[in-house]
């Protein structure tokens, strides 16, 4: 699949997620919008309740104290009042005031608001005419209600409010804990309840009490519910999970789009390395190849010089063959741990010294040289031979590999003692690394861009397993670059104390 197609796939995808996930918070907001205002309405409706309760309570007292005199009974005087209200009328109401008398069993009780619709239900009965029945009525209601001159905390019975508002609140539905507030017309606060903290996030919701009388008679009542938030959320909590598992879904799908793009970079990588392991072999194989036809010619002569000359060839290719086989073998390290390793005790030293003599043929045939400084005493370290000549081997090749074109390579390889550990140097004066590449340049795979240079060939694994092996063997490796001057690989590597 092309890298363009994945790209589209994913973002589509991506977007396909996204899109979603969005809509599912969309979801969630207006559902908390549509229960914050469902909340709204049953407290505005459970505070109305509680509010015309206490509207009620003054009735009733008003109505119990403008029939009480001197002790006697409340019906005896409520009718009597009545009928001398009705005496007051003309005589053709006759009729009307006999249809108005109450029976005893009949007669509304003064102790409950309930008297005050019975007489009303009582006068509309009557067969009055609208004028004479508002006349009645404002007689009546001269009796039960009159406006109260006293302060709004002898008017309300605070405790009373407090459990009209709890009993109105659970007949609604909402079971929260509240604090309650009163403040009369001058905004004084008259009532607080012990526990109230104004501290903190709290929704809060007013209602007036005594709202149809004059505005120095009302007051005001407020709920405040310092978790309405929190049961408001508890109320969406059943799409919370769907959200959740939309966010994993994405993650995985990204993570998947990620190891997707990591598989066709590995894919590439495999191609290369088959393409170039093509051309290291076939070039080493064709020149062996030729030398074994020149010797198996009889038309050919074969003097001494010659000889030594194909032999010569065969050898030098037998090790470049055998160079590109360490270089397979390296792969398998990356997936091979401590297995791979053989250790023992060995001279490092010498190690280089050998990896020196040899690589020093090359450098010179490419017109450089390379200098050496084996300054440390102690070279002694425990370790696997072959991968440590390796790892000088790999750095010496790189430094031929990546010479500069203006000069002829000078590489250097220097050795000394540093507080108990050795201290390994490989120097060149090659084009060197730009800054941004050299935190990389041990990453796997990794290659630094060349330009325009195509003669460098490479899997981008030499310096990974050079940093493998080091570490391994409880060391440290980095490096020292300045961009078209050359690079310098400082190694240290724990020595064997005597």
């Amino acid at each position: 699949m092309k890298k363009t197609t994945i790209w589209i796939v994913a973002i589509v995808m991506g977007a396909c997620f996204l899109a979603l996930i969005l809509l599912e918070a969309g979801y969630i907001d207006d559902i908390v919008k549509m229960r914050r205002r469902q909340v709204d309405t049953s407290v505005n409706r459970a505070l109305y309740v509680a509010v015309r309760n206490v509207e009620l309570d003054e009735t009733q007292r008003g109505l119990e104290m403008g029939l009480s005199m001197n002790g006697r009974d409340t019906t005896e005087l409520r009718r009597e009042a009545l009928a001398d209200s009705l005496q007051k009328m003309p005589d053709a109401w006759g009729t009307q005031r006999r249809s108005l008398a109450f029976s005893d069993a009949e007669a509304p009780a003064a102790d409950s608001p309930q008297g005050v619709r019975t007489l009303r239900r009582k006068l509309y009965r009557t067969n009055l005419s609208q004028y004479k029945r508002a006349q009645l009525e404002e007689v009546i209601f001269d009796i039960l209600y009159k406006a109260s001159e006293l302060p709004l905390d002898e008017r309300v019975d605070f405790n009373k409010l407090d459990l009209y508002v709890r009993n109105a609140l659970q007949r609604e539905g909402i079971d929260l804990k509240f604090h309650m507030t009163v403040q009369n017309s001058d905004g004084e606060e008259l009532f607080r309840c012990k526990d109230y903290d104004p501290r903190g996030e709290q929704t809060s919701y007013t209602a007036t009490l005594f709202p149809n009388e004059k505005q120095t008679l009302t007051g005001s009542v407020t709920v405040h519910f310092p978790d309405m938030n929190r049961y408001i959320f508890a109320s969406v909590r059943f799409i919370i999970p769907a959200v959740i598992f939309t966010f994993v879904l994405l993650v995985i799908f990204c993570f998947t789009v990620y190891i997707i793009f990591r598989q066709k970079r590995m894919s590439e990588i495999r191609n290369d390395f088959i393409n170039n392991m093509t051309h290291e072999f076939k070039t080493p194989i064709s020149t062996i190849s030729l030398a074994s036809q020149m010797l198996s010619d009889q038309s050919v002569p074969k003097s001494p010089a010659m000889l030594a000359h194909l032999s010569g060839i065969i050898r030098d290719e037998t090790k470049r063959l055998r160079f590109q086989v360490e270089k397979i073998l390296q792969i398998s390290m990356f997936s091979r741990r401590s297995g791979a390793y053989k250790n023992k005790e060995l001279d490092l030293g010498t190690v280089i010294d050998d990896v020196v003599g040899t690589f020093r043929l090359k450098v010179e045939a490419a017109g450089g040289r390379i200098d050496t400084d084996l300054r440390a005493t102690n070279t002694k370290v425990y370790g696997d031979e072959i991968h440590l000549t390796n790892v000088i081997f790999n750095l010496l090749d790189n430094a031929v590999k990546y010479k500069s074109d203006e000069r002829p390579p000078v590489l250097s390889v220097s050795t000394r003692d540093d507080d108990g550990r050795l201290r390994i140097e490989v120097q060149d004066n090659g084009i060197g690394i730009r800054k941004e590449d050299v935190k990389k340049i041990f990453d796997r795979f990794y290659r630094v861009h060349t330009g325009n240079r195509h003669d460098v060939k490479g899997f981008g694994l030499g310096l990974a397993y050079v940093k493998n092996v080091i570490d391994y063997h409880k060391g440290s490796i980095h490096a020292e670059s300045q961009y078209g001057k050359g690079t310098r690989f400082i190694i240290t590597l724990p020595v064997i104390k005597a």
